[in-house]
Parts: C-alpha cells; sequence; structure tokens
C-alpha cells in the first residue's frame, strides 16, 4: 500500500530566527485532500559525556514553551553549512566547558514527526577535560556530574523526561551492554 502524501501548494506563513513553519496543501493516499502544517528546523546534536568515573553530564535548564527545569543531556542546534560533530564539540564546550578526546556517533532520532522535520544526531564524548562554560547571551544553565545508575533512575521516575536525553540514554545503555557498535570519529 502507498502511504504518500503528494504536495500540491504550499507557503511558508511564518519565520522566526531559529524556525519556519510552513502550510502545505497535499494529496491523500485516497485522492483526497488535507492540509498540513509543519516546522522547519536546521537539526541539532545531543550529547552524552561520560567521565572515566562513570559520570554523565547534565543540564538544568529553564524551558519557557512548558514554563518549567528540566534536566537534560547537553544539545544545540546546527548552523548553517557546520558537520553535525563540530555542533557536537562546540555544544559541549560551550554548554559545559568540557572537551572530549574521544567521540562515537551513536545515531540520529526524529524528536517530533507529526510536526516538525528535526533531526537530532546522538554523540558519546569520552576522555573528557574540564575547562570553562562559554555560554550564549541569553543562556542560562546549571551544570551536573551524575553517577550513570542514578540518571537512569531519573528516566524511570520522571525527574528526565525530555524525549531528546531518554533516546540518547537509552542508546547509551545499549553501546554499554556491546548492543549498539559505534567505530571512534
Amino acid at each position: 500500500m502507498d502511504l504518500t502524501e503528494k504536495k500540491l501548494t504550499g507557503e511558508q506563513v511564518f519565520a522566526g530566527g531559529f524556525l519556519k513553519v510552513q502550510r502545505d496543501a497535499v494529496r491523500l493516499p485516497d485522492g483526497s485532500g488535507a492540509w498540513r502544517e509543519y516546522i522547519h528546523h536546521p537539526g541539532a546534536v545531543a550529547v552524552l559525556a561520560l567521565d572515566e568515573d562513570g559520570r554523565l553530564l547534565l543540564e538544568r535548564q529553564f524551558r519557557y514553551p512548558l514554563a518549567r527545569t528540566f534536566i537534560e543531556i547537553p544539545a544545540g542546534k546546527i548552523d548553517p553549512q557546520e558537520d553535525p560533530l563540530q555542533t557536537a564539540r562546540r555544544e559541549l564546550r560551550e554548554e559545559t566547558g568540557y572537551s572530549a578526546r574521544d567521540w562515537f556517533y551513536l545515531g540520529k532520532a526524529y524528536p517530533c514527526i507529526g510536526y516538525s522535520d528535526e533531526v537530532i544526531h546522538y554523540y558519546l564524548a569520552t576522555g573528557l577535560s574540564a575547562g570553562e562554560q562559554q555560554l550564549d547571551a541569553g543562556e542560562f544553565l546549571e551544570l551536573q556530574r551524575l553517577p550513570l545508575a542514578e540518571v537512569m533512575a531519573m528516566t524511570l521516575d520522571g525527574r528526565i523526561c525530555d524525549s531528546k536525553s531518554l533516546v540518547g540514554l537509552l542508546w547509551l545503555a545499549a553501546w554499554q551492554r556491546g548492543e549498539l557498535h559505534c567505530e571512534p570519529l
């Protein structure tokens, strides 16, 4: 069965500094029509930064759309013409102050497939060296280093509940069990 929807017309209905909203008329598989509204996103990276003591770097950050503070793995958007690995290195350094000797690509995920084309590339960073945070203007966060076992417990009791972090931690657990094989970058 062909489930493809064919774009008939489209228009950008909003363009902000970060996101763009598109509204398209589409033909559905049965021949009828519908509207699709979605957000264009530049893409992002997320970093699982694991130190030699088995502690993971996390961030506490206020997220305006939900009006609350979340505990998350470091992440950030990909700048134009930037390679995702470059973004991961930059974001880790800016947000945490740490750099990593070893990098592994874990995979990619699409967090909001019903209304966005966003893709998040996941990296594991090890061989960490501490440095100084270089936060962007208007960026405020608190860095935490927590034992991985505690972090995993936080995913089950709701203290870590954003999809980006949950996916990354799932892949990190698979990597630690030897079920996800990643070559060093």
